[in-house]
């Protein structure tokens, strides 16, 4: 038999190994707990910060600026949906210098610079593009960390093209309008001293400067009438009164008015907009536009020819007006800045047969104000025709 000391040893060693045991499974329970928390916890960090980053990159991709940051490196280390587009960056450039992305040494040397002064550069670049040229600032500004070291570069790029065209656009005005009131006050200045030099005691002399001085004042006035409407209507200051429009006799009316116009160049009008047409537009502004477009095809137009003002329906519950001569048409080059205020085919012939050369532009506003498009189509010895639609009527 076990001695009663050996058996009671033998149970106590006995439970003590339970006890190891039963600690070593809670252990291992709580180490699979512990274990699962940790995972748990490192995922949700990793969503957190996946999380974070992705609000940034959505917040840099809402910028109308393109923005490209740089590391200590010199790599890409953060690039928004902007700077792609103005670049025509296609793939994913993270990691890559500014030269394997970018492939320009100029915006190299505005990193060179701004590196070594420790300041913000300022440069201008200009691009090339399908429609012409595109004008950048670009900005670089060095990011230093909490310990005042270089940490990165960061560069933001502002597009200028639109304010660029806008300011040729405005010297371009101003030009075109000096000149086109410097030739009449010339004229009218000239005569006007001509006349008070002793022209004014010769009848016929007299007659004829006055006439001459007529004409020119009368062209001043139409500028400037022009001038304010152009204003009025891309401003938004015109409203139209926008009713419906019986077609054909709005054309009658501009074809009237003109007659006589015609009847001077032998050249006949024929109204072919069919009867009981109707269109959703202002008439007053709609005659407006058949007037000057009519006028042009009677002036530019082939003496002893024809001009014919037509309509057909459009697809898109519009109508479509349009104005056709046989004169010798316009270059290709030329229809796309036809509608541009003062721009001229021919300066010389235009000159001579007068007008503001605002006219298409006016047309091209009134039409746009009421919802539609205008064109041309030309061939050159051809004629010309101009297109433009409006809402149709009930």
């Amino acid at each position: 038999m076990w001695p009663t000391l050996t058996i009671l040893s033998l149970v106590v060693a006995a439970g003590c190994f339970a006890a190891w045991l039963r600690i070593r499974r809670e252990s291992a329970v709580e180490r699979e707990r512990q274990q699962r928390d940790f995972e748990s916890l490192r995922q949700q960090l990793e969503q957190a910060r996946a999380g974070e980053l992705a609000q940034q990159q959505a917040l840099f991709n809402r910028m109308r600026e393109g923005v490209l940051v740089l590391d200590a490196d010199g790599r890409v280390q953060l690039v928004n949906q902007a700077l792609e587009r103005l670049f025509g960056i296609t793939g994913d450039i993270r990691g890559r210098t500014v030269m394997e992305s970018l492939r320009l040494h100029e915006v190299q040397e505005l990193i060179n610079r701004t590196l070594v002064s420790g300041q913000v550069e300022e440069f201008e670049l200009e691009l090339p593009s399908l429609d012409g040229k595109r004008s950048l600032q670009i900005n670089s500004a060095v990011v230093l960390g909490a310990d005042g070291r270089q940490q990165g570069l960061i560069l933001v790029c502002h597009d200028l093209t639109r304010l660029k065209q806008l300011e040729d656009t405005r010297r371009e005005f101003v030009a075109n309008v000096s000149h086109e009131l410097r030739t009449p006050l010339s004229m009218i200045s000239g005569y006007v001293e001509t006349l008070i030099d002793g022209a004014k005691d010769k009848p016929e002399v007299a007659t004829k400067f006055l006439q001459t001085i007529e004409k020119h004042a009368d062209r001043l006035t139409y500028l400037i009438e022009d001038l304010l409407t152009i204003s009025r209507l891309e401003s938004g200051q015109i409203v139209m009164n926008l009713q419906r429009a019986e077609l054909r006799g709005v054309v009658a009316h501009v074809v009237t008015d003109l007659e006589s116009r015609a009847a001077s160049k032998q050249v006949r009008l024929s109204n072919e907009v069919p009867e009981h047409a109707v269109a959703h537009a202002d008439a007053e502004r709609l005659q407006q536009v058949l007037f000057n477009l009519v006028e042009n095809a009677i002036k530019y137009g082939r003496p002893g020819g024809s001009v014919v003002i037509g309509m057909q329906p459009n697809e898109h519950e519009q109508i479509e007006l349009w104005v056709r001569d046989d004169g010798p048409g316009i270059p290709p080059e030329a229809q796309r800045r036809v509608f541009e205020r003062f721009y001229r085919v021919d300066k010389a012939r235009s000159r001579e047969a007068g007008g503001t050369g605002l006219g298409l532009a006016i047309v091209k506003h009134i039409v746009q104000s009421h919802g539609g498009v205008v064109w041309v189509e030309s061939e050159p010895g051809q004629g010309a025709t101009f297109h433009f639609t409006l809402p149709a009527g009930a």
